[in-house]
């Protein structure tokens, strides 16, 4: 008979757990939450102060049983789910189902999975946290009462198994605004005059600045010819030399979203992904010998960037033995909260132990594991490591009042840098800018340097990008909408609802996600106003400080939000999604094939359905004709590992195959193949024939 039962939500939590607290304890796991609402109605007693009808969740009845017994047997329960709402809610309805005493001390809390960290939490036992409780419970009532009742009149007027959610339905608006924004974009002309420059018999760049001492831009090609007929002869005057130092701050240790973020930019993770390898991280891996299962990661679900003493210790300890002293960040770190309502409840995302390298675990973790587990622990050992210091160098050339400059950079003392260097939303890092070395000669004022050449360009302004996952999450958080937890299993319910889809890795609408989006926005607008859903995650905040009762902030969104319920119902047209003649008939029935809307988006299937059960997926032409045979047509196919490349839709009477999409354009230097090609600074238009190449497009 175990004198305590600790329950936990999963098996890998358990038996990490179970390691650290001897054999008086026993743990089991609840397999997540053991109640929640009922699927097959709203489950919420408007009548009655929002009161929810909580169920046993179907098949968790042997789990219950199982706990049930242990229970019993037990002279001390203690309930450790996950230290955040979502953890002291399963705790609640755990504590509830087992008759547990609410206020006595029965919840365990711990950041990370250690022994330490575990053997420290039990010393302080607390009684659940019923604001923490209510802040979740709000949100969940919340969200049922938008998605069961605006989703049954959707499936009335539109099409069955369509849903809306709070903040799904804003990250669809920001989706379908983006495209608005590109598609009504004119791009504006503008020009760039990149001179080659000599002095001491070396080669430097400085582009056109300005002139008369002003800044200028150039907007089309008969101001580059006015500047470039001012110019008088190849010598320049060297106008003036500026030379700085720069520092540069490591990026702060990981919080949810810039993990999600970083883990898109630069191991090409879905936030899906990302969670569900870094939740294996922090519940345990097993490493074998003395250590056996160990928790390696502190809990990944958090807004905050503070770093414990402890923890700051010991990576100043580490940082001074592996790279010396000056390495080490002398000053304490300032950790800012970066989004609008973010939570200081826990630390950020780090290694739980900073000694455990990445090469350290190389035998223990699969390849994906331990990709992320890296990019956690160079994150957070840069985060405490030294600015990097850069020396820069600015210099003016002047010629009868036309100025060019030239910058260089020279990486003078690498601080955090020789660990780590946060990426962009283009898949690049900021040194591949202007962290790198790029010098100039050794240039004073007063010197004369010569021209050798002028390179004027033209160029046009781009549309904003489409949102990457990144991108996404990003806009997500720095306008309060959504928490840590929800950001991915947003994207991913957005996705499987055929609301948006993803092209190139970016997210584009479909046809369903707009109209869906159109009728939200004219008969629940408040549902797609970011304004109104941050000011409601901030109520949700002040639930879970008591500062606010939830049953108030419910009745204030559902007092409105009847009434427009009740105009939807009766004034929201029904829109009849027509099926598009395909324009090809069925091979096995003989009818004509429509084009139909489904879960990924639009598909070919056979007008005789449910008779007939034929599909097709679409062929998707480029509107490039083939370079091969000069007949067939080049269209997109799927590899068996779902790559997109590119062929001739005569195949196999030609073979023609392209991995880079071909455009509609020749080659203006040899009449060729453009196609477009990945490269670090974007999409980059190149000939397949000659070294004919295009400034990239981000």
């Amino acid at each position: 008979m175990s004198d305590y039962l600790v329950i936990v939500e999963s098996p890998a939590k358990a038996k990490t757990i179970e390691r650290y607290l001897g054999r008086k304890y026993k743990v089991k796991a609840s397999m997540g939450h053991v109640r929640d609402l009922p699927k097959s109605q709203t489950g919420v007693d408007i009548e009655n102060q929002y009161e929810p009808k909580y169920i046993t969740i179907r098949g968790k009845g042997p789990v219950l049983k199982e706990l049930k017994t242990a229970a019993k047997k037990a002279k001390k329960i203690y309930l450790a789910a996950d230290p955040d709402r979502e953890g002291e809610a399963i705790a609640w309805h755990l504590a509830h189902t087992l008759n547990i005493d609410e206020n006595s001390d029965c919840r365990v809390v711990f950041n990370e999975i250690t022994k330490d960290a575990i053997q420290e939490a039990f010393k302080h036992p607390r009684p659940i946290n019923k604001d923490l409780v209510n802040s979740q419970q709000a949100r969940r009532i919340l969200d049922r009462l938008v998605g069961y009742n605006i989703s049954p009149i959707l499936w009335k007027k539109v099409k069955k198994g369509l849903s809306a959610g709070r903040v799904q339905s804003v990250a669809v608006r920001l989706i379908i605004d983006r495209e608005k924004e590109i598609g009504q974009f004119i791009p504006e002309e503008y020009w760039s005059i990149t001179g080659q420059f000599e002095v001491n018999n070396e080669i430097f760049a400085a582009s056109f600045y300005g002139a008369d001492g002003k800044k200028l831009d150039l907007s089309n090609e008969d101001e580059v010819k006015s500047i470039l007929n001012r110019i008088q002869g190849k010598d320049y005057l060297v106008q003036s030399v500026k030379k700085r130092e720069r520092k540069r701050n490591p990026a702060a240790p990981f919080t949810t979203s810039s993990l999600q973020q970083e883990a898109a930019r630069k191991l090409n993770f879905r936030a899906k992904k990302t969670m569900m390898i870094a939740q294996q991280l922090y519940e345990g891996i097993d490493l074998g010998g003395a250590e056996g299962t160990v928790g390696l990661i502190t809990y990944m679900r958090t807004d905050s960037t503070r770093i414990s003493e402890t923890a700051q210790t010991e990576a100043y300890q580490y940082i001074e033995s592996e790279f010396g002293k000056e390495y080490t960040s002398k000053n304490e770190k300032k950790t800012e909260k970066k989004s609008v309502n973010a939570q200081d409840a826990h630390e950020a995302v780090r290694p739980t132990s900073i000694v455990r390298t990445p090469n350290s675990l190389k035998t223990v973790l699969g390849r994906d594991q331990l990709r992320l587990y890296r990019l956690i622990w160079e994150r957070f050992v840069a985060s405490q490591m030294a600015p990097a210091v850069m020396d820069t160098m600015t210099v003016d050339l002047g010629n009868e009042g036309v100025i060019f400059r030239a910058t260089g950079s020279k990486v003078k003392f690498p601080g955090f840098m020789k660990v780590y260097i946060e990426g962009t939303d283009d898949n690049t890092t900021d040194d591949n800018n202007d962290d790198e070395d790029k010098l100039l000669p050794a240039i004073e004022e007063g010197m004369t340097v010569s021209s050798k050449e002028m390179d004027p360009k033209q160029h046009f302004t781009q549309p904003p990008p489409r949102y990457t996952e990144a991108r996404l999450v990003k806009t997500l958080e720095e306008l309060g909408i959504g928490r840590p937890s929800t950001f991915a299993p947003t994207l991913d319910t957005i996705q499987k609802r055929g609301y948006v889809a993803l092209d190139n890795k970016r997210f584009i609408p479909t046809e369903l996600g707009t109209i869906v989006h159109d009728l939200i926005i004219e008969f629940f607008p408040e549902i797609l106003d970011l304004e109104f859903t941050a000011k409601m995650e901030t109520s949700l905040d002040l639930i879970e400080e008591g500062q606010t009762n939830w049953v108030e902030v419910i009745d204030e969104f559902y007092q409105g939000f009847e009434k427009r319920l009740r105009v939807a119902e009766k004034e929201m047209q029904e829109v009849e999604i027509k099926d598009e003649p395909a324009g090809e008939d069925c091979e096995q029935c003989g009818n004509p094939m429509v084009y139909k809307m489904g879960r990924y988006g639009k598909f070919m299937a056979c007008s005789n359905f449910p008779d007939c059960r034929n599909t097709k997926a679409i062929v998707k032409e480029i509107g490039v004709k083939c370079p091969t045979c000069k007949e067939g047509n080049i269209i997109e196919r799927k590899s068996k590992k779902k790559r997109i490349f590119y062929g001739c839709d005569t195949y196999p009477n030609c073979e023609f195959l392209s991995w880079d999409k071909p455009i509609a354009r020749v080659c203006p230097k040899c009449s060729g193949l453009l196609v477009e090609k990945k490269s670090k600074q974007g999409m980059q238009v190149q000939c397949t024939n000659c070294d004919y190449k295009e400034e990239p497009q981000q």
